[in-house]
């Protein structure tokens, strides 16, 4: 079994754990700033990575009193305490700071400060270690499948290094005035009265001896890193969104800063940020959560889409390599840099997935409507034929016309849609279904690419194009309203089984559907019934899985969860079908929920009725930040914004529906194009300041992408 099958989802942390995130580096401690080496999932990460396993501070011989941890930034954090001191600890007047920093390994900013009028004597150890174990082996709890790495002192630093096949993983730790053992640090020093005395602990990731490029050192400053530096400039860039309602305002500033935080970077090209999927677990590019995140996420900022799509394209597949699971064309699933992705799977990328290669080619459809310019889009267009045809040729296993998933291996995730984890899809009476399977939501996707495709042969005036893709898109809407829809429950079935049977669930996942346009418009008001049941709908999200179907859990990962990205589609659904006060109803139960969730809406949360508890319940193992929760506000506001750019017909449409608690709204900076435009709305009304020459303001909905997609 490789890596690749474990458990989907997010793995525990400690109860008050503080992470902090930059790019595809994170930290996990206690709530003190220590972190334990007690076969838990705390620790210190780099590519995927534990390079610091055990961190613990002692003064005096005694561990620190907690007084506070605070989290300023997604990529710092300051722990405060008090130390021991001749025998008194509760009122000791030696209070502790340590500033942590994340990036491209580790640095821990300690101070002392002695608030007596007498000088204190002070014996200062971090004990240290770092079992190089990689983050998948850490997330399930399994005891390292390598040797015991080994600790040296070299040139005043401790040097932890193991080996794993041919690469050989370190850490070196290492700070100023330090007595360095192959147990950790030690500082014998003096306070005066009043006074203060500082370090700086320094750990850098090493990889075949050599640091990463931009690595902590004693002559930079934190601050000063790179990534600080493409933190600020995207704070400074993202819109400036000021609400009446401050609780909106605090959920979407979060989104925004989080969105930020989760950006990760092609180092062989610099300029590109991709988002990864979530923190801390998941801080690595995924196809499907990349995509769907960046697509919430246009109204924040385009071109992390762009980039998102540009270093996908990048990795899409060449060969076909069934334990990797690669075919030409494909999109990844995932791409890691530990050394278990490596020594498993010869390589860094999984495909194992049916949605990633369609909502690709949606998403490069899309991009041509929100006005991103033709040296963006036009090298992308080989890449979405490519994914095209592994459609026909890989996706569609058995020529019925519908995507199927099949692992060719016995590693692999054995389910290949949003919903991955191994019980997610199954029938009404609570009955696995059985691969071969067609999702229903991923034949919504694949009706997306072959419209944005479509759209993209008009943008480019190749008409017998557009009307090819027209056509491929009609064929697979009237066969998937035949084939899915079960006319005696009034909702589509969630997927078609190896048996080609229908499997009868009352899912989440037709709300994607709606999203895409593929439903008839016949059928929406009794999908939309369903969707906006008490068995679906909570008061605070939509469940993934009705509460009267046979594997209902509220506390489950995909059989009755709430997940609010999940859910934003869902709304945008309903709104693009006309179902208005419906999405309102949606939309307004995910912001309060955010607000219980201090701003932060997690990866999901317990599916339990509103009326039950007096907030949402958490789920134990749920990533924060996340990205695609953290984009589904920004989504959901532009839902209800009805704002949409279509720069190839020359319109932007916005008619807003906000609910009248939100008051007045504005979004200064909002990136169209190469201009920077102000959107300011109020209940049923709005208008667009600074918007692009040639572009016409439209306050009406833009129409369903029903063909013949004709629209205004």
């Amino acid at each position: 079994m490789t890596a690749w099958n474990a458990d989907t989802e997010a793995a525990a942390s400690e109860s008050g754990s503080v992470t902090v995130v930059e790019g595809s580096s994170f930290c996990i401690s206690s709530g003190t700033g220590d972190i334990s080496s007690d076969g838990g999932t705390n620790g210190a990460f780099f590519q995927d990575t534990r390079i610091i396993s055990h961190w613990v501070l002692r003064i005096n011989g005694s561990l620190r009193e907690p007084l506070s941890a605070q989290r300023p930034k997604p990529f710092e954090a300051t722990f405060v305490g008090r130390a021991q001191w001749s025998g008194r600890r509760f009122d000791s007047p030696l209070v502790v700071r340590q500033h942590r920093h994340i990036g491209p390994g580790l640095q821990d900013d300690i101070t002392l400060e002695n608030y007596s009028a007498e000088p204190v004597e002070c014996d200062m150890e971090l004990l240290v270690d770092a079992d190089q174990a990689d983050l998948f082996d850490v997330k399930v709890g399994r005891t390292s499948r390598h040797a015991e790495p080994v600790r040296t002192v070299r040139d005043g630093r401790l040097v932890i290094e193991g080996v794993h096949g041919e690469e050989r993983r370190g850490t070196a730790v290492h700070a100023r005035g330090a007595a360095v053992s192959t147990d950790g640090l030690r500082f014998r020093v003096t306070i005066p009265p009043r006074g203060k005395w500082a370090t700086s602990v320094i750990v850098v990731p090493l990889i075949n001896g050599r640091a990463p490029q931009g690595a902590f050192s004693d002559d930079g400053l934190p601050h000063h890193r790179e990534g600080v530096r493409r933190h600020r400039h995207w704070e400074q860039n993202v819109p400036l969104i000021t609400v009446s309602d401050a609780n909106l305002q605090a959920v979407l500033n979060r989104s925004q800063s989080d969105l930020g935080s989760l950006r990760i970077f092609d180092p062989h090209h610099p300029e590109r940020a991709a988002v990864a999927a979530g923190a801390p677990w998941f801080m690595a590019l995924f196809g499907r959560d990349s995509i769907l995140s960046s697509y919430m996420s246009l109204m924040v900022d385009p071109k992390l889409a762009a980039g998102t799509l540009q270093t996908l394209a990048g990795l899409q597949g060449m060969k076909v390599d069934h334990d990797s699971e690669e075919e030409p064309g494909r999109i990844p699933h995932e791409v890691r840099l530990g050394v278990t992705a490596g020594l498993s799977l010869g390589g860094t990328a999984y495909y194992g997935t049916a949605d990633a290669t369609p909502l690709f080619a949606a998403l490069v459809g899309e991009l041509s409507r929100w006005g991103l310019s033709k040296d963006i889009v036009e090298p992308l267009l080989p890449h979405v034929d490519r994914a095209l045809e592994w459609i026909d040729r890989y996706g569609d296993r058995d020529g019925d016309g519908f995507v199927e998933y099949l692992r060719p291996n016995d590693h692999g995730l054995v389910n290949q849609g949003w919903k991955d984890s191994w019980d997610g899809i199954n029938f009404a009476d609570g009955t696995m279904a059985e691969a071969p399977i067609a999702l229903c939501e991923v034949q919504a996707y694949v009706y997306g690419a072959f419209v944005g495709r479509s759209l993209l042969a008009r943008w480019s005036g190749d008409h017998a194009l557009e009307q090819h893709w027209e056509g491929r898109a009609a064929e697979l809407k009237a066969a998937f309203n035949e084939k899915f829809w079960l006319p005696d429950k009034g909702y589509f079935a969630v997927a078609l089984d190896k048996g080609k049977r229908p499997v009868d669930a009352c899912t989440s996942n037709m709300g994607h559907c709606l999203w895409l346009g593929i439903v008839d418009e016949d059928k929406a008001p009794s999908v939309v019934e369903q969707l906006m049941s008490p068995q679906m709908f909570t008061g605070w999200g939509i469940r993934t899985l009705a509460s009267d179907m046979g594997a209902y859990n509220p506390v489950s990962y995909h059989n009755g969860s709430v997940w609010p990205h999940d859910t934003a589609l869902v709304a945008t659904g309903l709104m693009r079908y006309g179902f208005v006060e419906e999405a309102r109803r949606v939309a307004t139960g995910i912001f309060d929920a955010a607000e219980h969730f201090d701003g932060r809406l997690p990866e999901l949360f317990c599916g339990f009725d509103r009326g039950e508890f007096p907030g949402p319940v958490p789920y134990p193992t749920a990533c924060s930040p996340q990205a695609w929760a953290a984009a589904a506000p920004i989504q959901l506001i532009r839902a209800l914004l009805r704002f949409d750019p279509v720069f190839t017909r020359g319109v932007v449409h916005l008619a807003p529906i906000l609910p009248e608690g939100v008051g007045d709204f504005q979004a200064e900076n909002v990136l169209l194009d190469t201009s920077r435009v102000t959107i300011r709305a109020h209940g049923t009304g709005g208008s667009i300041d600074g918007l692009p020459p040639g572009l016409k303001l439209l306050a009406q909905p833009r129409p369903p992408l029903a063909y013949p997609p004709r629209e205004a």
